[in-house]
Parts: structure tokens; sequence; C-alpha cells
């Protein structure tokens, strides 16, 4: 047997009965040669990694719009979060690891710039789409990277990414543990950056939520695994107990309240509207100014341009579109040549 099949095989002794195993995937929409090495789940995770959409996410905003601080959570360190929450609960749990990993690393590749902020443009201005920003992650894998090739992915990881939101019902248990994990993730290093800002301090943070969950971030980081992890053992879904579930919604309604809507950390969203709205609207006027690899989407798979434009301008970072902004819409300094 060679490495991969070796991986196999241990899947099939080692897991749970509910697992996902990597002989079983449903495949890809493009079938291609066996990997010695890795199994079917592990190369997924790597094209993820090793994608531009992925790097990217360095780059583009988790909560506060492209902050100055280095210890600021990104989109990036937010995926990475996610990723390794995941993974805790899925190895303790005896299920698919890798696959586990692959769904929580590509979850919000379709992200826009700024955050929900860009998503909530996009959705206005090009209603024909009905923007969202993980049927747009299942898109760049599909299509968009590698110039309209897709990364080729097997079924299960497309389908964790599609349903990662709490409104999606994924297939596979590892789908259904990064929704969870995207939860506690982000509400709880939302909490730590929120502090860091001097927007929240802990003495904030509601007694009931606290008495169930703990007094500091990682107290209830650890309280909320354990809890996921004695709930779903050996059992055919993912879950929370009754009372936690109840504490952790209590809290994510607490943070919507005091930071996701706070003036404070939300006051720059207006210029950030304003801005995308304007880039859009000029790309559409002037689409052959677009990257190449966009208007081959054009051309080659007859996409519209209201799709093409939005995908262009979602694909940006934060400091890339304040760039374009700048070169398109404020005038250049006189320069004697």
């Amino acid at each position: 047997m060679n490495i991969r099949q070796q991986q196999e095989a241990f899947e099939m002794k080692w897991l749970s009965r509910f697992a996902a195993k990597s002989v079983d995937s449903e495949g890809r929409d493009r079938e291609d040669s066996p990997c010695d090495m890795r199994t079917v789940y592990q190369r997924d995770r790597d094209r993820i990694l090793h994608s531009k959409a992925f790097r990217r996410l360095k780059h583009k905003t988790q909560v506060f719009l492209a902050p100055e601080g280095d210890h600021y959570r990104t989109r990036l360190t937010h995926t990475l979060e996610v990723s390794q929450i995941a993974r805790t609960i899925a190895k303790s749990l005896r299920l698919n690891e890798d696959l586990t990993e692959a769904i929580a690393l590509g979850h919000d590749l379709g992200h826009t710039p700024f955050g929900h902020i860009g998503e909530e443009v996009l959705r206005k201005v090009c209603q024909e789409i009905s923007f969202c920003h993980s049927e747009q992650s299942v898109r760049i894998v599909e299509i968009l990277e590698k110039e309209g090739r897709g990364l080729n992915l097997t079924r299960e990881v497309r389908d964790g990414i599609r349903n990662h939101q709490m409104s999606g019902s994924p297939k596979t248990l590892e789908g259904q543990i990064v929704r969870l994990s995207d939860k506690i993730a982000y509400i709880n290093h939302d909490i730590d950056d929120a502090i860091r800002g001097g927007i929240l301090t802990e003495t904030d943070i509601p007694v009931e939520c606290k008495k169930i969950l703990g007094n500091s971030v990682q107290d209830r980081l650890d309280t909320l695994i354990h809890d996921v992890i004695k709930q779903s053992e050996d059992r055919p879904e993912i879950g929370m107990s009754k009372e936690v579930q109840e504490a952790m919604m209590d809290l994510r309604a607490f943070m919507f309240q005091n930071v996701y809507l706070n003036p404070k950390a939300k006051g720059e969203e207006e210029k950030v509207k304003r801005m995308l709205k304007e880039l859009y609207y000029y790309y559409f006027e002037h689409v052959n100014e677009i990257s190449e690899e966009y208007k081959k989407l054009m051309e080659e798979r007859k996409e519209s341009k209201e799709r093409v434009v939005c995908d262009y301008i979602a694909g940006m970072t934060d400091r890339y579109s304040v760039m374009k902004f700048k070169e398109i819409f404020l005038p250049n300094s006189w320069k004697i040549v």
C-alpha cells in the first residue's frame, strides 16, 4: 500500500461510524488521478491553502475596519481560529479532521473587502445575483480560482463551505462542526478585539452569560468546545446543551447591540458603502479596466457584466479597494516631467 492507502485504511479502522471517510467521498466534478500520499480531503485542504483567495484574507476586515493595531483579527486569523477549534472538536469525536480543516479554511474565501458591510453593498447594487459570501466562496473554488478552472474540490468540502452559516444544513458532521466553530470563534475573538479597542470591558459581559460560560475569553472558549464534544459524542449530529447554547446566543445578541452596531466601531461604514458603490458603478461602465482573468469570464463563459464586476469587487482586499478608489476618483499631485 502507498501512503494514501495507509491513511485511508487508518480512517476506516479508527474513525467514528459517523465520520466522512475519504474513500467514500462523492468525488469531484472533474476526475483527478489519485495522489500517492494525500487523501482527497488533504488535497482539498492544500488547494485552498495555496489559493490566491486564501492569501487575500489577510487584508480583509473581520470586525474593525482596516485596524492599525498589530493584534486585531483579520478575516485570515479568524479563519485559522475557526480551523483550530473545528479540528479540536473533530479529533475528539474521531471525525475526519482533514475534511473539517478543508471546510474551515475555505468557508470565508468569498468575503468582500470590509467584511459584512461590503457584502451588504454588493447585495444591494447587484440585486440579480443576491450576493452571499458563502455562495461566493463556492463560486471561487468552483470557477474563479486558476483563471476560470477553479480548484475542483470534492462535493463534501463544497457542501460544508456553502452551508457554514447558521441557516445552512451541512450533509456531513464535519461540516456541522465548522458551522458551529465559526460562531464560537467570532463571538469570543470579537469580544477580545472589542476589549482591546476600548469598546468593551470584561465587566460589561452579561453576568448570566459569565455564570454559564466563564469569566474570560479563554474560559468561555473552553466551556463551549467541551460542551460541543460532550453533547455530540457518538451521535449522528453535532450540537450543544440547551443551557450553553442559549448562553452563547445571548452573548451573540449582546455583541450585536454593543459592538457590531456600535457607532464607535462602525463609524467609517458609511464611507465604505459609498466607496464600494462608486467602484461598482465605475467598473460597470468601464468593464474593460477589470483584470484579464475576470474579463475572460464574460468572453469564454458568457457571464453577465453584473456578475463579473461583482466578482471583481468582492475579490478586492480592503487596501486594494481604497487604492483603486483613490486612483480613479482622486486627483494626483502635479508633477513636473
